[in-house]
């Protein structure tokens, strides 16, 4: 007999919580807000079934705070490897996500830098 332990409610939240962080924080480095518009109607790293264990979850957060962790770098091609295998345990667990290490690379190249209304503003006040 095996013994498992489903995900918990707040690993759910937290793999919530990074993907909304990837919309705010990282897309905004690289596309257009149209673009992001448009990842949302695709729905990329959507995640609509609970996962099933509580090693899925760690793996599913582990692979998108990886993915964050070199997206918020200089993407040097060193990291191209961990990237392509953190998308690929990402699509095993059914979510989807369709880029490759050098979309970002010459995104960053093209993307000027402009604001977003996907990023987190600054503060809430305005005078």
């Amino acid at each position: 007999m095996k013994i498992v332990f489903a995900s918990t409610p707040s690993q759910e939240e937290e793999i919530n919580g990074l993907v909304r962080y990837i919309y705010s924080n990282i897309f905004p480095l690289y596309y257009s807000d149209e673009d992001i518009c448009e990842f949302e109607q695709l729905k990329v790293l959507h995640t609509s079934e609970d996962f099933s264990t509580l090693k899925d979850a760690f793996q599913v957060m582990t692979c998108i705070q990886t993915l964050i962790s070199i997206l918020e770098s200089s993407l040097e091609e060193q990291y191209e490897d961990v990237f392509n295998k953190n998308v690929s345990t990402l699509k095993d667990f059914g979510l989807f996500f369709p880029f490759e290490f050098e979309q970002f690379v010459d995104a960053k190249r093209l993307k000027n830098t402009m604001l977003s209304i996907y990023t987190k503003a600054d503060n809430e006040l305005i005078i």
